[in-house]
């Protein structure tokens, strides 16, 4: 794991390398009914400074685990998470989340849900507003600030909940299947969008999805996932030109990255389908 080769440890509150973030060694446990479930192992990999990094793997590697692990929603793992080359535990300033669901709040509009972090901050009625429209513009919303959530499409609520986020400054996007819920053509197109955003911001950012083309489109490097207990089964240079225009999405070169990964993921897809359709075949009689 190349990424990693260059960590070394180090003591309490110093710094290592220059990584925007690492996950050194995570391993994370469920007790079940049926005993304990290891859904994550020994996984380690870094983000650098300014990199988009996704994460892929089959239903049930571990993926959303992970991502409330370095959010901070989820404790009671075995490793390390560490935020500029420093251990962190629970939530973090620098650490911005977008999730899967609709998060929009419907009783605001765009312009009040996006400066909604900035109001919770104390910062001024008309400081707030003047950020909030920029980063509107930002996600391409400029002339829907008065409109409600209902009012918008699935695509328009993500890129709020987006700007929102982003109100917060963070120095590092987490985002957990944004896009999962919108149609192929809405993902392309704000998947587009995204790219745009992050290279504006030089954004660090962790994407996890299902979609292997989605993370070809949008990822300087594909971290594949096992299936459980999730591990770090290969990580993938996407070395294609940015910007990622729709003669780069229909190349040859794109089509072989998504045929490689697939060839990654099929195994482990293939034997998260088996495990589920023997799981009738070992439940316990109740006769």
């Amino acid at each position: 794991m190349r990424a990693d080769a260059a960590l070394r440890v180090a003591g309490k509150g110093e710094a290592v390398d220059a990584a925007a973030l690492m996950i050194e060694g995570v391993t994370k446990r469920f007790a079940t009914a049926d005993g304990p479930i290891v859904a994550l192992e020994h996984v380690s990999f870094s983000v650098r400074q300014g990199e988009f990094l996704t994460l892929i793997g089959p239903s049930g590697c571990g993926k959303s685990t992970l991502f409330n692990i370095v959010g901070g929603l989820l404790g009671g793992y075995d490793g390390r998470v560490l935020v500029d080359g420093r251990a962190i535990a629970g939530s973090h300033r620098a650490i911005g989340m977008v999730f899967q669901e609709e998060s929009t709040f419907p009783w605001r509009t765009t312009l009040d849900n996006v400066a909604f972090p900035l109001e919770t901050a104390g910062v001024g009625k008309a400081e707030r507003h003047a950020r909030a429209r920029e980063l509107i513009k930002l996600v391409g919303l400029d002339g829907f600030e008065n409109r409600y959530p209902a009012e918008m499409s699935g695509g328009m609520r993500q890129r709020t909940a987006i700007a929102r986020t982003l109100a917060f400054e963070p120095r590092i996007l987490l985002m957990d299947e944004p896009f999962a819920a919108l149609d192929e053509q809405t993902r392309l197109l704000l998947g587009d969008k995204l790219l745009q955003i992050q290279q504006a911001l030089r954004q660090t950012t962790l994407l996890i999805t299902h979609n292997i083309a989605e993370a070809v489109q949008l990822s300087d490097r594909v971290v594949v996932m096992t299936f459980r207990p999730g591990r770090v089964k290969r990580i993938v240079e996407i070395d294609l030109p940015r910007p990622r225009t729709s003669e780069i999405v229909s190349s040859a070169a794109f089509g072989q990255y998504v045929a490689s990964i697939w060839n990654d993921l099929r195994e482990e897809a293939s034997q998260g389908l088996s495990e589920s359709e023997a799981a009738p075949l070992r439940r316990p009689s109740h006769h």
